[in-house]
């Protein structure tokens, strides 16, 4: 939404305490931004520190759903919570690498330890997490793709993990041929330089949904 100049220049003209009562009342309905306040003018910890923290939060929540993993789709809304957690802390710390780098954490952690469950599944019902996760992991390397080489660099070892991890997994990497992801790029860390191009292609073809 693009504020009216009007009201610009009518806020700019109340006083002091009646700007503080404003912020006040609109932080009570905006509770992402009365975060991300806290963490920029009272927080003390600093962006890794705060990346370090939801690891470990993650973990606890990984472990809770692969020791009560019951299906692919029950599964893909566990990864979708926990990928809630993710968005939460970079809208809060503005953690740009904590992006890329904690979702990579979260499929890297998850898909190893389930991989031999979900090969019992039929592709059908395999690509309730198949699909939506090929879907995050295009995000994943689209992110990681507008950062400098150098910072690149720092994803290999989580991109070739998870390359290798759905090389394991035959009906995964079925599911990654038929919508468009290419092991190889994860295989090698080697990104596309039209990445972005190739997932809208992909998706106005009916794909990664």
């Amino acid at each position: 939404m693009i504020l009216p100049k009007e009201l610009k220049e009518a806020i700019s003209h109340l006083s002091s305490t009646e700007k503080d009562k404003l912020i006040f009342r609109l932080l009570k309905k905006d509770l992402a931004l009365a975060n991300r306040l806290l963490f920029e003018l009272v927080s003390t910890e600093t962006v890794e520190e705060k990346r370090k923290k939801l690891e470990e939060s993650l973990s606890l929540e990984i472990d809770r759903a692969i020791k009560h993993f019951y299906s692919p789709g029950y599964l893909s809304m566990d990864v979708r919570y926990m990928s809630g957690m993710i968005t939460e802390h970079v809208q809060i710390t503005k953690d740009k690498f904590g992006d890329p780098y904690l979702n990579l954490y979260l499929l890297n952690s998850l898909i190893p330890k389930l991989n031999e469950k979900l090969e019992t599944y039929p592709p059908q019902k395999a690509n309730k997490f198949y699909v939506p996760a090929l879907a995050r992991i295009f995000k994943i390397l689209m992110n990681i793709a507008k950062f400098h080489e150098d910072e690149q660099y720092e994803f290999t070892e989580s991109l070739n993990q998870l390359g290798s991890y759905i090389g394991e997994n035959p009906g995964f990497m079925n599911a990654a041929i038929n919508n468009g992801l290419d092991v190889n790029w994860l295989i090698h860390a080697e990104i596309p330089k039209d990445i972005v191009a190739i997932h809208k292609n992909i998706r106005e073809m009916g794909f990664l949904r």
